[in-house]
């Protein structure tokens, strides 16, 4: 992986989180989002785990270029901003998951290695933020329409709500006994239907249209 951060210090003390952990390798530093671009094109890291104001670029324009420039990685957000001002532009270009700096090292680890897995990583107060824009004096239902105009069947609703808590593929299949064949299919429908590309997108559109609302169950993945 790769960090990216405009101050040094943050970048020393992130490097020293995963330097006596054999599972990680840090390959490369960046101080802002034209310098992440050249190494992340370089060391072709798993994952980039990056501030999200920097100079020379906004955090959500280094997201969506990286994303373009190397379609496999994921960008996992580490910051001090939870408004949805900043949340939604990161989760809407393309980031696997979004933290707050005061994330402990244990989870912050296990965050890192469900990015890699291509899972969704949101804090608590970050999926509040997802809803703040949809909160309305209206109660919406699990059937609200989604955008496209279609709705969510049950079992999607399901597979969103479990893939939102940090559940893997074959997680969800086991939970829902059905296979993951099956739960990959679900999720191409979500997909089709929230109109977006990933699964991160899928869970930020969910909440932002109150298909999903946060609660205290919502969590980093733990897979180890």
């Amino acid at each position: 992986m790769i960090i990216v951060d405009d101050h040094p210090v943050v970048r020393d003390g992130l490097r020293g989180i995963f330097a006596d952990d054999d599972a990680f390798e840090v390959v490369g530093e960046a101080a802002d989002g034209p310098e992440a671009l050249v190494v992340a094109l370089r060391t072709n890291p798993d994952v980039v785990l990056m501030d999200l104001r920097m100079p020379k670029m906004s955090g959500a324009e280094v997201i969506r270029r990286l994303r373009e420039q190397t379609p496999g990685i994921h960008v996992l957000v580490l910051t001090t901003f939870d408004d949805d001002a900043d949340v939604l532009p990161a989760i809407e270009q393309g980031a696997t998951g979004y933290l707050l700096k005061d994330t402990p090292r244990a989870d912050l680890r296990r965050a890192v290695r469900a990015a890699a897995r291509g899972e969704t990583v949101l804090s608590p107060s970050v999926a509040g933020a997802l809803t703040h824009r949809a909160r309305t004096p209206e109660q919406r239902t699990p059937e609200q329409r989604a955008p496209g105009q279609r709705t969510l069947s049950r079992r999607e609703l399901e597979v969103l709500g479990l893939i939102a808590r940090g559940a893997t593929n074959r997680e969800v299949a086991a939970k829902l006994f059905i296979t993951e064949a099956t739960v990959k299919t679900h999720l191409l429908h979500l997909f089709a239907k929230l109109e977006v590309n990933d699964r991160a997108a899928a869970v930020a559109a969910a909440y932002e249209t109150g298909l999903l609302k946060p609660s205290a169950d919502v969590r980093l993945a733990d897979n180890g």
